[in-house]
Parts: C-alpha cells; structure tokens; sequence
C-alpha cells in the first residue's frame, strides 16, 4: 500500500512513523510548509493508494473534496467539519472511494465509547444520577472541549443521559496527549471511566490500521463502525 500525508505536523510524522512499522509506503508528505507538494492535486497524489488527512477544521473539507476529485481512498483525523458531514458523504458516495473519519483513532477510545455508552444506558433511570465529562489536553490544542469530548456527549446523550449546563469541561495545559473521563455521581458515591493516552503514536497505529481496514470499502463510515464490524462485536 502506498499512502501521502496531508498535514506533515507533529501527527503526520507520527503517521509516517508508524505506516512504515507497518509495511506502507508513504510516497509524498503535503504541506504547505514543508511538504513534497503544498497541496492536493492530481501530480501530488499520483500512485497513492490511500491519504492520511490531519490538518485543521478550516481545510478539512476541502482537503476531502480534493481527493474525492482524485479518487483517493483517505483517512480523516481533522476535527471541527463535521457540520458538513452530509455534504461529504454526497462527495464520497459519487466519487466511489472509501474515507473513514473519526474525532480519535485511537483503538481503545472508539471501544471506551461502547463502555460510556453502556454506563449512561445503566444509570439514566436512575433520578438522582448526574454525569459529568472532563477533558485535559496540551496547551497548544485548539478546540475546547476536544471533538472526542463531544462525540462522548453525544454517545451519552443518545444512551439517555442528562448533560447539564456546565457539565463538560475542558482544560489546557503543558503536554498532555489526552485524557477524557466521565463522572456519573450518586448522593453517595461516585463512577469514574477513564481513558488516557501516554503518546500521540496511539492515533497515529489506529489511522494506519484504518486505512487497512479501508481496503475494498466504498463510501463514508466512522471509524468507530469500521472497527466494530472488523472485530465483528
């Protein structure tokens, strides 16, 4: 398999890292600042069998549409689009590639969105449980709360729990990869899930392992859904 990098920052050197552990190939790194080429075309793409796009919520689209032009199969880490979504897949579906995108690639986050949402499903019911959702990441991350905290609130929600006003927070500080935890409190106790990265090559081994499980897909599809019918759970 041969692969380009779209956004050669700290993630796509990581990337290229961990694509080369694994027997692909990257052919060109893309960036403006840097890169083989400064941007997607037909020339800088050529060859490539899949993309790995980790750039930024304002050249995601963009970025996606590009290789949809090029029917590139691509692999998407850059948060902050997802407002968009229905206009990718349209894209997506009419070029017949496959793209997989996700707020997280790591392997364990996508399985602890399962836990979270079987947590939030067992103690909805009760009247006196409140959640909670803290997030911790260096201070040179942009967003706040991060888009994996948001897709957390979103599985809770949609397993029935209550997040108020306040209730998800977000700080930034020094050079923590991330952490994530949800809190569900009971007048007498509390639960705590958490998840925490020690390196930034977590994202880096799940977006390589994406772009295996990509191979013959066609259309848009979450990470986390690729990854459950893979290990068929």
């Amino acid at each position: 398999m041969k692969a380009v990098i779209v956004g050669y920052g700290k993630m796509g050197k990581a990337i290229e890292r961990i694509a080369k552990e694994q027997g692909i190939e990257v052919i060109r790194r893309l960036d403006p600042n840097g890169g083989d080429f400064p941007s997607i075309t037909p020339q800088s793409v050529e060859g490539a069998d899949v993309a790995f796009e980790f750039t930024s919520p304002e050249t995601a689209v963009e970025n996606i549409l590009a290789l949809c032009e090029c029917r590139v199969n691509c692999v998407v880490g850059s948060t902050g689009w997802y407002g968009r979504l229905d206009e990718v897949r349209g894209a997506v579906e009419k070029s017949g590639i496959g793209c997989v995108y996700s707020p997280n690639f790591s392997v364990g986050m996508n399985l602890f969105f399962r836990l979270v949402s079987e947590a939030a499903r067992l103690y909805a019911p009760i009247a006196d449980a409140r959640f909670g959702l803290e997030e911790t990441h260096h201070e040179t991350k942009k967003d706040a709360p991060s888009g994996t905290a948001l897709k957390i609130a979103e599985v809770m929600r949609e397993s029935g729990a209550k997040l108020e006003r306040g209730s998800i927070t977000a700080l930034r500080v020094g050079y923590v990869p991330g952490i994530h935890s949800v809190v569900i409190d009971l007048p007498y106790e509390t639960v705590t899930l958490n998840h925490s990265v020690r390196q930034r090559e977590v994202f880096a081994y799940g977006a390589v392992l994406a772009a295996k499980l990509l191979v013959n897909r066609k259309g848009l599809i979450s990470f986390s859904q690729l990854l459950t019918e893979s290990l068929k759970m």
